[in-house]
């Protein structure tokens, strides 16, 4: 049976008192709304809250840090780079890829830090302060955690080289020691400072052999009477035995080595060779492995893990892998010594040198304030192919549970979602789901930003986000009169009923003021205008009035007429076509023929006798109706006219 997690962390929210008023929310994407009830818990009379305030209460606090908005920014890069690794590359060539993908990954952690490290220095107030530098102890923890994970499971180093990777571990996450040796160094008389002795031990519980035996030559050169038993020292430090990245020499080679080095320093330590200076006996007690001896430097140690790092160069040098875990535990049994309980870094670690990489990543996911560490780190080792068999029970894997946690952070941002969009793009079986549901919630303030979303949904084939994106932006349109801009989302959205209600505001404007907007729009619509009978209308419409200007009245008038008998126009718009013919039946030229006309007298004779009978109507009403009335009666008698006309003209072209 799967082991069940704790119970979660009590977030207590400043100024709210639950037991005395009734609190409501809502769920965000990435975040929860919470405020007072309006009513009270006991007296129906209370009706006012007496807190006047709405928490927000958010999921991802670290995506809108500055300098953390950088670290997933780089890592992005990274990550996708991560993807395109050949999966036919084997061996070698695979492993050193991914070891340099997993550096890459810690530099821009460390430059992160660093970044930070100085923000919290230079920051005046020091509360800001506090929350930076508790910032730098996250990300150092995450730097030294990766790190440790990069040695046991992306490199993989064997016996003898192992050791070597562990020591490179310390170094570089126990640093005091060089702001300490610039100290010591730059004093007058090195070996009288007070920390020379500090130093020292450091530099050896470390293995910087080379460098504490610079700094006995300090003290020979200082002391005449300690010189020889500082040689002695220093030969013994020269000599010790250790698997260099160049050395050839095999590990049972090393052993026996060791093993006569080993006899050696105790030969001196039964001798009393070091008996009249304490600090030189304790140096051979640390490098003779003594855990005593070890245990008195707890507070130069600083923690366990240097423990351990030490207890093994000096003890067992070719420690394999699969007994990390054993000096591991005894080490922090051991350190603590029952004085205190593990930290979480502790327990993390300690999963890390037992080889159970899901424990890790389940302490990580506790531990951390932000889903960036075990997200990338897992799908690092996925890469590795060390998560293969590790299948959740709710249909996806370990690696795409915690991409699709880390990316729904990002949507919570209002410009880290871009970020977001590639890392659903690289979960294969709720990935593309996933970023329909979260595209769908992103605001659209501005155009601009429609535009990305849009260009991301139309990459991914989204059709229906594109549809809704730009029924959006065209409703949007329509509420700010920019009609053009309306019509253009419409098409884009390939909604024919938005359309048909865009074109019939067009055709409304151009009633009111007599003349279109947007004519580039209309006069461009091409294949579009086939959407819907409206905006076929449309953009027929507007082609009328092209051939009209050109003075090319026959193809104009049986457009007009076309357009008409088509029932594509509007009834509502008939009368307006039926005067927009008034100038082409008034020309000298006969334009209609009769059988043209006679459909026009037909088309005017439906629109008139289906006019709907009023009652009682206002001055404004009864001016509108004679002016209706006026217009039917010029276009009869402009009809007569022409049909006159034409009736002649033809019977005379049939008579020649």
């Amino acid at each position: 049976m799967e082991e069940l997690d704790g119970e979660p962390a009590v977030t207590v929210i400043p100024g709210v008192n639950s037991k005395k008023n009734q609190m409501c929310f809502d769920w965000g994407p990435g975040e929860m709304l919470v405020c007072e009830t309006s009513f009270s818990k006991k007296e129906k009379s209370e009706m006012v809250p007496s807190c006047p305030f709405i928490y927000i209460i958010r999921k991802d606090v670290d995506v809108y840090s500055q300098i953390l908005r950088k670290l997933f920014n780089e890592s992005h890069g990274i990550f996708l780079g991560l993807q395109r690794i050949d999966e036919e590359l084997t061996g070698k060539s695979r492993k050193s890829q991914l070891v340099r993908v997993s550096k890459n990954y810690r530099s821009v952690i460390r430059a992160c830090m660093e970044e930070m490290h100085q923000v919290a220095i230079a920051a005046k107030d020091p509360a800001s302060g506090r929350q930076f530098s508790s910032q730098v102890s996250i990300l150092s923890a995450m730097e030294l955690i990766w790190n440790l994970c990069e040695i046991l499971f992306i490199e993989v180093a064997p016996a003898g080289h192992l050791l070597l990777h562990l020591l490179d571990w310390v170094r570089l996450h126990v640093c005091e020691v060089d702001s300490l040796s610039a100290d010591v160094l730059g004093s007058e008389n090195p070996s009288n400072h007070g920390s020379f002795w500090n130093l020292v031990t450091i530099l050896v519980l470390q293995g910087r052999l080379d460098e504490a035996r610079q700094m006995l030559s300090k003290e020979a050169d200082a002391s005449p009477a300690s010189a020889g038993i500082c040689r002695i020292m220093g030969d013994l430090m020269r000599t010790m035995p250790i698997l260099s990245p160049g050395n050839t020499q095999t590990l049972t080679e090393l052993e026996l080595k060791w093993q006569h080095w080993h006899e050696e320093c105790e030969r001196y330590l039964q001798d009393s060779t070091f008996a009249t200076n304490p600090h030189l006996e304790s140096l051979l007690k640390i490098m003779l492995g003594d855990e005593a001896a070890l245990l008195e430097q707890k507070e130069l140690l600083s923690n366990w893990y240097h423990f351990l790092v030490t207890r093994l160069l000096y003890s067992n040098p070719t420690v394999k892998p699969i007994d990390l875990h054993y000096y591991a535990q005894s080490s922090l049994d051991l350190f603590l010594g029952g004085e205190s309980s593990p930290e979480p870094l502790d327990n993390i670690l300690l999963a890390a040198f037992e080889f159970d990489i899901h424990q890790v990543i389940k302490e990580c996911s506790i531990a951390l304030s932000n889903w960036w560490f075990v997200a990338h780190l897992t799908d690092l080792l996925d890469h590795c192919k060390l998560l293969q068999s590790h299948n959740l029970y709710f249909g996806s894997n370990m690696r795409e549970f915690l991409l699709l946690e880390y990316a729904s952070g990002l949507f919570a941002h209002p410009s880290l979602w871009q970020l977001g969009v590639d890392y659903f793009d690289y979960c294969p079986k709720l990935g593309r789901v996933s970023l329909e549901l979260h595209i769908e919630r992103i605001p659209l303030n501005t155009e601009q930003k429609a535009l990305k979303v849009l260009r991301i949904c139309e990459q991914r084939q989204m059709t229906e986000q594109v549809r809704s994106i730009c029924k959006i932006l065209a409703m949007k349109a329509v509420r700010n009169n920019r009609l053009g801009s309306a019509l253009s989302w419409s098409i884009r959205a390939k909604d024919a009923a938005f359309a048909t209600l865009v074109s019939d505001r067009f055709l409304r404007d151009y009633c009111e003021r007599g003349c279109f907007s947007d004519l580039d729009l209309i006069d461009n619509l091409g294949p579009a205008m086939m959407l819907s009978d409206r905006l076929t209308f449309l953009g027929k419409y507007r082609e009328f009035h092209h051939m009209y200007g050109e003075k090319r009245f026959a193809d104009a008038a049986s457009l007009l007429l076309s357009l008409m008998t088509s029932r594509i126009a509007p009834r509502s718009f008939w009368m307006t076509l039926l005067t927009d013919a008034l100038p082409l039946l008034e020309q000298k030229q006969v334009i209609f023929s009769a059988e043209q006309t006679y459909e026009l007298m037909q088309c005017l004779e439906d629109l008139t006798s289906r006019r709907p009978v009023r009652g009682e109507s206002d001055i404004q009403q009864l001016q509108d109706e004679d002016i209706e009335t006026t217009k039917v009666e010029m276009l009869r008698l402009a009809l007569a006219r022409n049909l006159a006309r034409a009736i002649i003209r033809e019977g005379s072209l049939e008579g020649s």
